[in-house]
């Protein structure tokens, strides 16, 4: 019985973003509000990592503290980046690039960590 009312509950929404005028700009602003919001949930998650690990970070020496923020920076540029590079066929390339370098180089830096924790 739920089921069917949530499926009831997504349609009426769908026809109301179809029928009703300026429903797909309401849309996108609703989309863009919960992307606001999950990018605000992200940078208090890893404001909240960074003051529970701070020690931990400064364990990790000079070097070790430059992978791990340069790959969360290469991933913050593929992400911000994606529609232009995915929009080509060399930038998908340079999109998977980067992100496969960026989780490599934070499995190293998780790697190092567990060596010394």
């Amino acid at each position: 019985m739920t089921t069917a009312r949530n499926v009831a509950i997504v349609l009426l929404l769908a026809a109301a973003v179809h029928f009703v005028p300026g429903g797909g700009d309401t849309a996108n602003l609703v989309g863009a509000v919960l992307s606001a919001l999950i990018l605000a949930s992200f940078v208090a998650l890893g404001a909240r990592w960074y003051l529970e690990h701070r020690l931990d970070l400064d364990s990790l020496g000079d070097r070790w503290r430059l992978v791990l923020y340069g790959s969360i920076a290469l991933i913050v540029f593929a992400m911000a980046a994606r529609d232009r590079l995915l929009g080509t066929a060399g930038g998908g390339f340079i999109w998977l690039a980067c992100l496969v370098a960026a989780g490599f180089g934070l499995y190293r830096v998780w790697r190092r960590w567990r060596e010394y924790a």
